[in-house]
C-alpha cells in the first residue's frame, strides 16, 4: 500500500486527524530487517506498526503476506479492529482461542493477506495443515515482553520457523529487550525508543484512598459515589474477588459490568462492550483486563487491591491517559497494608459519597441474534430501528456488528418500547431475536 492511502484511511476511517511522533517516526521506517519498538500502553503503538506494516504489502495476490501475534485474545481483536479498515483492498482475519475454529477455517476458504492471531491458536491452524506462511514476508510481535511473561515463546518459536521467507520483522515492547530471540534472523535491530517521550505518568494523577477497615467495599461504594460521570475500571487480584466487588455494587445500584479470565468469550467481549458504549460505566476486572483493552475516554482506574507487580502497576494504570488524553488513578489502602516502592500518589482524597454529576448510565443496549454472517450491516440496523423501532437517528449510539450478533446502545428510557416495536418485524427479511441485553 502506499503510505499517502494508509495515512488517507487513518484519518477518515479512523478519524485520527494528526499522526503523533511516534507514529510518525514508523511511518518513515525502512521496511526491511529488524525495528524494535519501545513504547509505553495507551501510546498509539498499534498504528504505528500498522503503517510500515502495510506500506510492506503488494495488492492483494491470493496468498498470507503478513503475520501479527499478539499475546491475548482482547488484544488480537483490538488490533484487527484498527488494521482492518485502513488496510482497504486486503483482507485481514483475526484467530484466536474461544473462537469458533469452523468459521476461522471458513475465513480461510478466499486466503487472507493479513492474519493477527494469539501464537497458539495460529499454531494449531498450522498443525490441521491448513496454513501455509511459507509466503509470510512481515511478522509483527506485539507486546513480545507481555508474550514471553505469560509463556508463549515456544508456540512463537514453533510459528516463526514456518515463516522461511520473512523480510521485515517489528517487535514492540514496553520494557527494553535484553537480546532478541534466537529463532528470529540474526539481523542488528533498528531499536525507536518512545518509553520515556511523553509518558502517560504526566497526564496521570494519582491519589491515595485509604480505608478505614480492612474490607475495602464501603470506601470503593463511597469512591464510586463522589466521581463525576465517566467510565471507570477497578482492578481487584482475584477472580473471586472481583465477583464479590461487582456484586456489592450491582446491589448497591451502581451501573457495573464483570470482567475475569473465568468468562466466556462472549461474555468478555460483552462487557468490554457495555463499558466502552456507556452501558455499565464500572468495569470491575481482573489483570486479564490490563492489557490490550482500548476504551476511548476512560476516566479513571481504581487499584481495589494493591498491584501484585510493577508491572501490573503500570499496566493497569495504561488503561487511562490513552493517547493525549488525562486521567485519574485511585489507590485505597487499608490499615496495616504493605505498599510496594512503585506505588506512588500525588495527593489524597476523603470521599464523601456524593457527586454534582454521578457515574449514570443513559444507555441500554440490545441484542440482536443476527449478524455479518447473515449479510446484515450497521446500515441496515440504523435503518431498522428508525423505520420500525421508532427512534430518531441521532438517538442511536455505538453499533457492535458481530458474525452472526450485534449490540446497538439506545436510550435505556426507550428500550423496551423499541423492544416491542421490533419484535413482530424482520430486518433485510430475516427473523431477528432482539433482547435487553444490559
Amino acid at each position: 500500500m502506499k503510505e499517502k492511502d494508509i495515512i488517507s484511511n487513518i484519518q477518515s476511517r479512523l478519524g485520527i486527524e494528526s499522526l503523533n511522533d511516534m507514529q510518525l517516526r514508523m511511518a518513515g521506517v525502512q521496511p526491511k530487517g529488524v525495528v524494535t519498538l519501545l513504547a509505553p500502553t495507551g501510546s498509539g503503538k498499534t498504528i504505528a506498526f500498522a503503517i510500515p506494516l502495510l506500506k510492506n504489502l503488494k495488492p492483494a495476490s491470493g496468498f498470507v503476506q503478513a503475520v501479527v501475534m499478539a499475546p491475548s485474545r482482547e488484544l488480537v481483536l483490538q488490533i484487527a479492529d484498527v488494521i482492518r479498515p485502513i488496510a482497504t483492498g486486503l483482507k485481514t482475519v483475526a484467530f484466536y482461542g474461544g473462537h469458533s475454529m469452523q468459521e476461522e477455517v471458513n475465513s480461510l476458504s478466499v486466503t487472507p493477506d493479513i492474519i493477527v492471531a494469539t501464537p497458539g491458536r495460529l499454531l494449531d491452524h498450522i498443525k490441521r495443515g491448513q496454513l501455509d506462511l511459507g509466503t509470510v514476508s512481515t511478522l509483527v510481535l506485539d507486546e513480545y515482553d507481555k508474550a514471553l511473561e505469560l509463556g508463549f515463546s515456544d508456540e512463537m518459536k514453533r510459528v516463526c520457523r514456518r515463516l522461511t521467507g520473512i523480510k521485515f520483522i517489528i517487535l514492540t515492547s514496553a520494557t527494553p529487550l535484553i537480546e532478541l530471540p534466537s529463532y528470529l534472523p540474526a539481523w542488528t535491530p533498528t531499536i525507536i525508543d518512545f518509553s520515556g517521550e511523553d509518558s502517560p505518568r504526566r497526564r496521570l494523577q494519582i491519589v491515595h484512598v485509604e480505608s478505614p477497615s480492612r474490607d475495602k467495599l464501603d470506601t470503593l461504594t463511597e469512591l464510586l459515589r463522589s466521581l463525576p460521570d465517566g467510565k471507570i475500571i477497578v482492578f481487584a487480584n482475584h477472580r473471586e474477588s472481583v465477583e464479590r466487588i461487582y456484586a456489592a455494587l450491582k446491589k448497591a445500584g451502581l451501573p457495573v459490568g464483570l470482567y475475569h479470565g473465568g468468562l466466556e468469550q462472549n461474555e468478555r467481549e460483552n462487557a468490554v462492550e457495555l463499558l466502552t458504549n456507556g452501558t455499565t460505566p464500572i468495569l470491575v476486572s481482573t489483570d486479564l483486563g490490563s492489557r490490550g483493552l482500548d476504551i476511548a475516554e476512560l476516566s479513571a482506574v481504581i487499584h481495589y487491591h494493591l498491584p501484585p507487580t510493577p508491572e501490573a502497576w503500570t499496566h493497569r494504570n495504561g488503561r487511562t491517559a490513552r493517547q493525549d488524553a488525562s486521567g485519574e488513578i485511585y489507590v485505597i489502602t487499608a490499615e496495616g497494608e504493605d505498599i510496594p516502592d512503585y506505588v506512588e500518589w500525588d495527593r489524597e482524597y476523603y470521599p464523601k459519597g456524593e457527586s454534582q454529576n454521578p457515574v449514570t448510565s443513559h444507555v441500554a443496549t440490545l441484542y440482536l441474534n443476527v449478524g455479518k454472517k447473515e449479510k446484515i450491516s450497521r446500515g441496515d440496523i440504523v435503518g431498522f430501528l428508525i423505520a420500525k423501532g421508532g427512534l430518531d437517528a441521532k438517538e442511536i449510539g455505538r453499533i457492535s456488528l458481530r458474525d452472526h450478533s450485534a449490540l446497538v446502545a439506545i436510550p435505556r428510557t426507550k428500550a423496551k418500547a423499541v423492544i416491542q416495536a421490533l419484535t413482530p418485524h424482520k430486518i433485510k427479511n430475516t427473523r431477528a431475536k432482539i433482547t435487553l441485553l444490559a
